[in-house]
């Protein structure tokens, strides 16, 4: 697995969203349903505040499993959910994408980004993201050390592997025009899925990773990196992803659901602050596959990185959305300026 990837899945959704998003806007995600358990007076015992049955929800990660969703697995098997009085359910998302299943109501919650999230918006798409839970952008370019490309000057001559969105050339440009670089002499390609120790070893010379899982497997592979982050040459680009999202639909009929959610991911992601080791456990016994060496590794690197600077976990800025918003509006990713107060909310995190 290469958490780059998730970012890979944000862009490609978005592609299959063109279309769908037409039969959306116009009327909304207007099919959200919450199924009854099917075993309430057990289910009601096991909750023990109250004698209705858990409330049946999903969660749609936005790619396989990864430390961007301990908080996720913790709050299911650690029970935090269940005190909120909902059975979640976390599922992947096939080829139809996160984004499209939350919006068109087909489950309630999901793992999205910031990008996504504002194209849809742009789009008519009624996606809302209710927590960050990432509080900075930890994604950069990469390279082997042996390449020696650590500015981004030095991409000039390069070989970039990416995934052929064009909000990636847009990037690249816009770091390399602070270093009076010219992005046309940028051999840009596609690599799809490719993994990323196998692409710059064959094809490529560098790639956009995100360093809390392909970044930390490169430490545990004794692979030496050069990683320029995103946020060290651009303020505009320290935007939230990932973020857990839900649609309009819900927060306008199922408030309560939205704000019980929020709280319990807002528990299990605090657990994975306070104890990585533990946390890691806790997703490595949930996705025996993963490679348990490096969620252990991801988790302890990552953990601190949740909350960071924010008063509290998953709080989001106004500012933030407007930033990155401008900077795709500026670079022609836009067709119009986004109205980012209806992006975002803090309304359901915890006090």
């Amino acid at each position: 697995m290469n958490q780059k990837k998730a970012g890979q899945a944000s862009w490609r959704i978005m592609a299959a969203m063109l279309v769908f998003v037409l039969a959306l806007a116009g009327c909304g995600a207007n099919n959200v349903t919450n199924a009854p358990s099917a075993n309430e007076n057990e289910q009601g015992q096991e909750q023990g505040k109250t004698d209705k049955p858990l409330e049946k929800v999903q969660v749609v990660l936005d790619w396989t499993p990864n430390t961007n969703h301990t908080g996720l697995y913790v709050a299911r098997d650690k029970g935090f959910f269940k005190e909120q009085g909902l059975d979640v359910e976390i599922i992947q998302p096939g080829q139809t994408g996160a984004d499209q299943m939350v919006a068109s109501g087909d489950v309630q919650f999901g793992v999205s980004y910031q990008e996504s999230i504002t194209m849809a918006r742009i789009a008519g798409v009624p996606l809302v993201s209710i927590a960050a839970v990432i509080q900075h952008n930890t994604s950069g370019f990469a390279s082997p050390l042996a390449k020696g490309i650590d500015a981004p000057e030095k991409f000039e001559g390069q070989t970039y592997g990416g995934w052929g969105a064009p909000v990636e050339e847009a990037v690249i440009a816009s770091l390399m025009q602070e270093r009076n670089a010219d992005v046309g002499k940028v051999n840009i390609m596609s690599i799809g899925d490719s993994d990323f120790f196998t692409a710059v070893k064959r094809d490529i010379d560098f790639a956009w990773i995100y360093y809390a899982w392909t970044g930390v497997e490169a430490e545990l592979r004794g692979e030496k990196i050069n990683m320029l982050y995103l946020t060290d040459y651009s303020d505009k680009l320290d935007y939230y992803t990932p973020v857990l999202a839900t649609n309009e639909a819900m927060i306008k009929d199922k408030p309560e659901i939205v704000k019980a959610f929020t709280a319990a991911a807002a528990e299990g992601y605090q657990y994975a602050i306070d104890n990585p080791e533990d946390a890691a456990e806790v997703l490595i016994q949930a996705e025996p596959d993963l490679n348990a060496d490096l969620v252990r590794a991801s988790q302890k690197w990552l953990s601190p990185k949740y909350q960071d600077d924010a008063p509290r976990w998953g709080e989001q800025k106004l500012s933030v959305w407007e930033n990155y918003a401008g900077w795709m509006f500026e670079h022609k990713l836009l067709e119009k300026e986004l109205e980012a107060e209806k992006a975002f909310t803090n309304e359901f995190l915890p006090e």
